[in-house]
């Protein structure tokens, strides 16, 4: 059973860092990749990185947020700086499952930017 498990989440203030984790199981997996939903809004994509290492962003992450992932230990993480009000939202953790190309969600950690 795959199973996706976000950690990291928390308050932070205007300026400051954050490090996500997701700890996946159950399979190994082609891209991961990090999505949030803010209150009201659609769910969108922050970063992607391929079994490669090949990395994507959204425009808005750009230079402030870096995705990394560790094969060996199904991991991947989000490291989150100069981070900003509008970057609150639930960031959810999502994977592409070997070989069956079966999207795969975890249940989301909550990150809040605020003075």
């Amino acid at each position: 059973q795959v199973q996706l498990v976000e950690s990291g989440g928390g308050l932070v203030q205007p300026g400051e860092s954050l490090r996500l984790s997701c700890a996946a199981s159950g399979s190994i997996f082609y891209a991961m990749g990090w999505y949030r939903q803010a209150p009201g809004k659609q769910r969108e994509l922050v970063a992607t990185v391929t079994s490669g290492g090949s990395t994507n962003y959204a425009d808005s992450v750009k230079g402030r947020f870096t995705i990394s992932r560790d094969n060996a230990k199904n991991m991947v993480y989000l490291q989150m700086n100069s981070l900003k009000p509008e970057d609150t939202a639930v960031y959810y953790c999502n994977a592409e499952r070997f070989p069956y190309r079966t999207i795969h969600w975890g249940q989301g950690t909550q990150v809040t930017v605020s003075s």
